[in-house]
């Protein structure tokens, strides 16, 4: 019997849901096993040892910015099948829900200025619980492979023989700007996108390259810019870029609590933006200039949302 496309098995679940709003996450997870296409399906299960083969392993999973129902079908398998689970901070409760019961869930997040866990501490863990023989998985927001540590993780496991797999996610700043309804790019006005952490690692004092980075005709993705934006917004005018260049603080993107925040290259080097607790992206350039109606009116979805909370950096662990 020929396998379904992707069109048919969607209509399929559609069909069969009485719910406009049901959750895809759970009908996915009911339908992968005979939906998946057997390429794929063969290439997941090389990042998913059986539970029989206790060669050391672990399968390192982008979570995405927030929302469970972006996270990938590779990532939503791989979560479903774990036995423990490694997470980060910034992994939602809706994510790790998809976790089977039993599976154990073990939380290494680290926060700005609070960093609970030492990444040696991290790396020697989450070895040893790939030595149990588990499936185990290392979950960590957005992509692990921008500004996730995932690098340091590899490199370490891979050194005491343990091999990895990575399955990307959707990183903070794609789904941040998705959420808004703004494109990081626009023909004409910004040609290209650059990813900066406002973050650096302790002890080091190293400025970015705010001139090369103050390119009026691109966008930039600042990540855990918390307490940095007057910094970042000083570098940035200091380097060429003008000061009424549009920036879009992004709290909590991705999530039912999502708010935004706008204000300007200037006045954020000198107020900073709103401060709150929330994870927040910073998104600076022109491409995110508010889009004007025929009417004259700012487009609801570039509006500023009411009670906006901005501050802590949007950004993995």
């Amino acid at each position: 019997m020929p396998m379904p496309s992707a069109a048919m098995w969607l209509d399929g679940l559609v069909s069969r849901s009485g719910d406009k709003r049901f959750n895809f996450i759970v009908a996915l997870r009911a339908a992968l096993g005979s939906a998946l296409r057997p390429r794929t399906t063969r290439r997941v299960a090389r990042a998913i040892p059986e539970a029989g083969k206790r060669t050391p392993h672990v399968t390192l999973v982008g979570a995405g910015p927030g929302d469970p129902d972006l996270l990938t079908v590779a990532a939503a398998r791989a979560i479903s099948q774990a036995e423990v689970i490694l997470y980060d901070h910034l992994v939602g409760p809706g994510i790790l829900a998809l976790a089977p019961p039993g599976a154990e869930l073990i939380c290494v997040g680290k926060r700005s200025g609070q960093h609970s866990h030492s990444q040696e501490a991290i790396n020697a863990l989450i070895a040893a619980q790939a030595r149990s023989g588990r499936r185990t998985v290392r979950l960590k927001g957005g992509d692990p492979m921008i500004f996730g540590r995932a690098g340091e993780e590899i490199e370490h496991l891979e050194r005491v023989g343990i091999s990895v797999s990575v399955i990307p996610g959707i990183t903070a700043a794609l789904g941040c700007a998705s959420s808004a309804g703004l494109s990081l790019t626009k023909r004409g006005v910004s040609r290209a996108v650059t990813f900066v952490t406002a973050h650096a690692r302790e002890g080091d004092a190293t400025e970015p390259d705010w001139a090369r980075l103050a390119d009026p005709k691109g966008t930039l993705a600042i990540y855990m810019g918390r307490e940095a934006a007057r910094r970042v917004g000083r570098g940035l005018t200091a380097g060429g870029l003008s000061p009424d260049t549009p920036v879009l603080a992004v709290e909590n993107g991705c999530r039912p609590d999502e708010r935004h925040h706008r204000t300007t290259l200037g006045a954020m080097a000198e107020r900073g933006v709103a401060a709150g607790d929330g994870p927040t992206l910073l998104l600076i350039g022109w491409a995110l200039e508010a889009r004007v109606l025929e009417d004259g009116a700012a487009h609801a979805g570039d509006a500023l949302r009411a009670g906006g909370h901005v501050g802590q950096g949007f950004g993995h662990d």
